[in-house]
Protein backbone atom coordinates (compact mmCIF):
# COMPACT_ATOMS: atom_id res chain seq x y z
CA UNK A 1 0.00 0.00 0.00
CA UNK A 2 1.65 3.64 -1.58
CA UNK A 3 0.98 6.20 1.43
CA UNK A 4 1.40 8.73 -1.64
CA UNK A 5 -1.80 7.17 -3.16
CA UNK A 6 -3.58 8.15 -0.07
CA UNK A 7 -5.28 11.87 0.44
CA UNK A 8 -2.52 12.28 3.19
CA UNK A 9 -2.33 16.29 4.50
CA UNK A 10 0.06 16.48 7.27
CA UNK A 11 0.34 20.00 9.31
CA UNK A 12 3.00 21.51 12.07
CA UNK A 13 0.40 22.06 14.54
CA UNK A 14 -3.04 19.76 15.09
CA UNK A 15 -5.40 23.21 15.16
CA UNK A 16 -3.72 23.31 11.73
CA UNK A 17 -4.42 20.19 10.54
CA UNK A 18 -8.54 20.56 12.30
CA UNK A 19 -8.88 23.33 10.27
CA UNK A 20 -8.02 21.77 6.83
CA UNK A 21 -10.11 19.07 7.46
CA UNK A 22 -12.89 21.48 8.80
CA UNK A 23 -12.95 23.03 5.25
CA UNK A 24 -12.22 20.10 3.67
CA UNK A 25 -15.71 18.38 5.28
CA UNK A 26 -17.68 21.84 4.69
CA UNK A 27 -16.60 21.80 0.60
CA UNK A 28 -17.97 18.50 0.65
CA UNK A 29 -21.27 18.70 2.14
CA UNK A 30 -21.93 21.87 0.06
CA UNK A 31 -21.06 19.48 -3.44
CA UNK A 32 -23.22 17.06 -1.89
CA UNK A 33 -26.19 19.74 -1.25
CA UNK A 34 -26.29 20.46 -4.88
CA UNK A 35 -27.65 16.79 -5.75
CA UNK A 36 -29.43 16.14 -3.09
CA UNK A 37 -32.21 17.40 -0.66
CA UNK A 38 -30.68 16.09 2.94
CA UNK A 39 -27.25 14.78 3.55
CA UNK A 40 -26.46 11.82 6.73
CA UNK A 41 -23.74 12.24 8.70
CA UNK A 42 -21.68 10.47 11.37
CA UNK A 43 -19.68 12.31 13.81
CA UNK A 44 -17.05 10.97 16.37
CA UNK A 45 -16.04 12.26 19.58
CA UNK A 46 -12.86 13.18 20.89
CA UNK A 47 -10.17 16.19 21.75
CA UNK A 48 -9.04 15.10 17.86
CA UNK A 49 -11.56 16.65 16.80
CA UNK A 50 -11.97 19.83 18.44
CA UNK A 51 -11.01 22.07 15.86
CA UNK A 52 -12.48 20.56 12.66
CA UNK A 53 -15.88 21.15 15.10
CA UNK A 54 -15.39 24.37 15.94
CA UNK A 55 -14.62 25.42 12.04
CA UNK A 56 -17.96 23.45 11.00
CA UNK A 57 -19.46 25.16 13.71
CA UNK A 58 -18.63 28.72 12.56
CA UNK A 59 -19.16 28.40 8.54
CA UNK A 60 -21.29 30.57 7.46
CA UNK A 61 -22.19 27.85 4.30
CA UNK A 62 -23.50 24.96 5.45
CA UNK A 63 -26.87 24.51 5.55
CA UNK A 64 -27.18 22.72 8.68
CA UNK A 65 -30.87 22.17 8.62
CA UNK A 66 -30.33 19.57 5.57
CA UNK A 67 -28.29 17.28 7.71
CA UNK A 68 -29.10 14.50 9.71
CA UNK A 69 -26.64 13.58 12.18
CA UNK A 70 -25.37 10.38 14.20
CA UNK A 71 -22.55 9.82 16.74
CA UNK A 72 -20.53 7.15 16.67
CA UNK A 73 -20.38 5.19 20.15
CA UNK A 74 -21.39 5.72 23.68
CA UNK A 75 -20.57 4.47 26.69
CA UNK A 76 -22.96 1.79 28.73
CA UNK A 77 -23.01 2.51 32.20
CA UNK A 78 -22.30 6.46 32.12
CA UNK A 79 -25.23 8.68 33.88
CA UNK A 80 -27.26 10.61 31.48
CA UNK A 81 -25.86 13.78 30.49
CA UNK A 82 -22.49 12.94 32.07
CA UNK A 83 -19.87 15.23 31.14
CA UNK A 84 -17.27 12.27 29.88
CA UNK A 85 -20.36 11.04 27.74
CA UNK A 86 -19.50 11.43 24.12
CA UNK A 87 -23.40 12.76 23.34
CA UNK A 88 -22.78 15.25 25.59
CA UNK A 89 -19.14 16.20 23.78
CA UNK A 90 -21.22 16.67 20.58
CA UNK A 91 -24.17 18.35 22.12
CA UNK A 92 -21.79 20.88 23.61
CA UNK A 93 -19.30 21.36 20.58
CA UNK A 94 -21.41 20.89 17.69
CA UNK A 95 -24.89 19.97 18.09
CA UNK A 96 -26.47 22.35 20.46
CA UNK A 97 -25.01 25.43 18.26
CA UNK A 98 -26.13 25.06 14.74
CA UNK A 99 -29.39 23.91 13.61
CA UNK A 100 -29.32 20.00 12.54
CA UNK A 101 -32.42 18.81 10.62
CA UNK A 102 -32.42 16.09 12.79
CA UNK A 103 -30.08 14.66 15.34
CA UNK A 104 -29.52 10.92 16.73
CA UNK A 105 -27.59 10.48 19.52
CA UNK A 106 -27.19 6.33 20.82
CA UNK A 107 -28.29 6.45 24.67
CA UNK A 108 -27.54 3.05 26.05
CA UNK A 109 -29.40 4.45 29.57
CA UNK A 110 -32.82 3.49 27.28
CA UNK A 111 -31.55 0.37 27.13
CA UNK A 112 -29.02 -1.74 25.07
CA UNK A 113 -31.25 -3.74 23.25
CA UNK A 114 -33.54 -0.72 22.79
CA UNK A 115 -31.02 1.11 21.32
CA UNK A 116 -29.50 -1.54 19.04
CA UNK A 117 -32.72 -1.58 17.15
CA UNK A 118 -33.48 1.87 17.31
CA UNK A 119 -29.78 2.90 15.80
CA UNK A 120 -29.67 0.11 13.52
CA UNK A 121 -33.49 1.21 11.90
CA UNK A 122 -32.12 4.58 11.30
CA UNK A 123 -29.15 3.60 9.23
CA UNK A 124 -30.15 0.39 7.55
CA UNK A 125 -31.24 0.99 4.17
CA UNK A 126 -30.12 4.10 4.04
CA UNK A 127 -27.29 6.06 2.51
CA UNK A 128 -24.47 7.30 4.48
CA UNK A 129 -22.84 10.66 3.11
CA UNK A 130 -20.20 11.27 5.83
CA UNK A 131 -18.05 10.22 8.49
CA UNK A 132 -16.43 12.50 10.56
CA UNK A 133 -13.88 10.14 12.76
CA UNK A 134 -10.74 9.63 14.29
CA UNK A 135 -7.67 6.65 15.28
CA UNK A 136 -7.30 5.46 18.80
CA UNK A 137 -4.01 4.54 20.10
CA UNK A 138 -4.59 1.11 19.63
CA UNK A 139 -5.87 1.74 15.82
CA UNK A 140 -9.98 1.75 16.59
CA UNK A 141 -12.15 3.27 14.17
CA UNK A 142 -15.13 4.33 17.11
CA UNK A 143 -14.56 1.34 19.50
CA UNK A 144 -14.05 -1.12 17.45
CA UNK A 145 -11.35 -2.23 18.95
CA UNK A 146 -8.79 -5.07 18.15
CA UNK A 147 -10.49 -8.21 19.89
CA UNK A 148 -14.00 -6.75 18.60
CA UNK A 149 -12.93 -5.81 15.44
CA UNK A 150 -14.55 -7.16 12.41
CA UNK A 151 -14.20 -6.00 8.79
CA UNK A 152 -16.91 -8.39 7.89
CA UNK A 153 -19.27 -7.43 10.65
CA UNK A 154 -23.04 -7.95 9.91
CA UNK A 155 -24.46 -6.03 12.19
CA UNK A 156 -24.87 -2.21 12.26
CA UNK A 157 -24.08 -1.24 15.63
CA UNK A 158 -22.77 -3.44 18.62
CA UNK A 159 -22.53 -4.00 22.21
CA UNK A 160 -18.36 -4.48 23.24
CA UNK A 161 -15.92 -4.62 25.57
CA UNK A 162 -13.01 -2.16 26.22
CA UNK A 163 -9.72 -3.23 26.07
CA UNK A 164 -7.42 -1.92 28.41
CA UNK A 165 -4.93 0.11 25.59
CA UNK A 166 -8.25 1.98 25.03
CA UNK A 167 -9.32 2.54 28.36
CA UNK A 168 -5.92 4.15 29.14
CA UNK A 169 -6.53 6.39 26.24
CA UNK A 170 -9.39 7.92 27.67
CA UNK A 171 -7.51 8.36 30.90
CA UNK A 172 -4.55 9.96 28.75
CA UNK A 173 -7.00 12.41 26.76
CA UNK A 174 -7.91 13.58 30.11
CA UNK A 175 -11.61 12.53 30.02
CA UNK A 176 -11.09 10.44 32.69
CA UNK A 177 -9.22 10.73 36.27
CA UNK A 178 -8.08 6.86 36.27
CA UNK A 179 -8.32 4.32 34.60
CA UNK A 180 -10.93 2.39 37.18
CA UNK A 181 -13.47 5.25 36.20
CA UNK A 182 -13.23 3.92 32.63
CA UNK A 183 -16.28 2.31 31.59
CA UNK A 184 -15.59 -1.26 30.44
CA UNK A 185 -18.22 -1.58 27.85
CA UNK A 186 -19.83 0.47 25.18
CA UNK A 187 -22.23 0.80 22.08
CA UNK A 188 -20.27 0.77 18.40
CA UNK A 189 -21.15 1.67 14.73
CA UNK A 190 -19.21 -1.25 12.91
CA UNK A 191 -16.12 -0.92 10.98
CA UNK A 192 -18.63 -1.79 7.94
CA UNK A 193 -21.43 0.57 8.55
CA UNK A 194 -18.64 3.44 8.81
CA UNK A 195 -16.83 2.32 5.39
CA UNK A 196 -20.16 2.17 3.49
CA UNK A 197 -20.36 5.70 3.97
CA UNK A 198 -19.65 7.97 1.11
CA UNK A 199 -16.58 10.16 2.21
CA UNK A 200 -14.63 9.65 5.05
CA UNK A 201 -12.60 12.57 6.73
CA UNK A 202 -10.15 11.21 9.70
CA UNK A 203 -8.06 13.76 11.75
CA UNK A 204 -5.29 12.38 14.07
CA UNK A 205 -2.89 14.26 16.39
CA UNK A 206 -0.15 13.75 19.49
CA UNK A 207 2.96 11.47 19.46
CA UNK A 208 0.79 8.74 21.02
CA UNK A 209 -1.13 7.71 17.61
CA UNK A 210 2.14 7.12 15.69
CA UNK A 211 1.86 4.02 16.13
CA UNK A 212 -1.52 3.50 14.83
CA UNK A 213 -0.69 5.93 12.08
CA UNK A 214 2.06 3.90 11.26
CA UNK A 215 0.45 0.20 10.71
CA UNK A 216 -2.67 2.22 9.44
CA UNK A 217 -0.39 2.36 6.24
CA UNK A 218 1.73 -0.88 7.06
CA UNK A 219 0.14 -2.54 3.87
CA UNK A 220 -1.34 -5.44 6.01
CA UNK A 221 -5.17 -5.29 6.55
CA UNK A 222 -5.31 -6.99 10.25
CA UNK A 223 -7.82 -6.68 12.92
CA UNK A 224 -4.91 -6.39 14.84
CA UNK A 225 -4.85 -2.38 13.89
CA UNK A 226 -8.43 -2.06 12.65
CA UNK A 227 -7.59 1.17 10.86
CA UNK A 228 -5.81 -0.63 8.58
CA UNK A 229 -8.62 -0.59 6.63
CA UNK A 230 -9.23 2.66 6.08
CA UNK A 231 -6.75 3.54 3.23
CA UNK A 232 -8.93 1.04 1.13
CA UNK A 233 -11.65 3.29 1.14
CA UNK A 234 -12.27 4.99 -2.47
CA UNK A 235 -12.89 8.73 -0.86
CA UNK A 236 -11.17 8.70 3.09
CA UNK A 237 -8.97 11.77 3.23
CA UNK A 238 -6.39 11.84 6.04
CA UNK A 239 -5.31 15.22 8.48
CA UNK A 240 -2.57 14.57 10.48
CA UNK A 241 -0.16 16.62 12.45
CA UNK A 242 3.99 16.15 12.74
CA UNK A 243 3.41 14.50 15.97
CA UNK A 244 0.77 11.23 14.70
CA UNK A 245 2.50 11.69 10.94
CA UNK A 246 6.31 10.92 12.80
CA UNK A 247 6.70 7.38 12.88
CA UNK A 248 6.13 8.05 8.74
CA UNK A 249 9.25 9.22 7.93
Amino acid sequence: MDVKEQKVSVFERKEEAGLAAGKAIESCILKLLKTKEEIRMIFAAAPSQNDTLAYLCNSAKIPWNRIIAFNMDEYIGLPKNSKQSFSTYLQENLFSKVDFKEVNLISPSNGEKEELVRISNKLEGQEIDAVVLGIGQNGHIAFNDPPVADFNDPLTIKAVQLDEVCKQQQVNDNCFSSIDLVPSRALTLTIPTIMRAKHLFCIVSGKNKAEAVKHTFAGKLTVEWPSSILPLHDSCSFFFDKDAYALMD
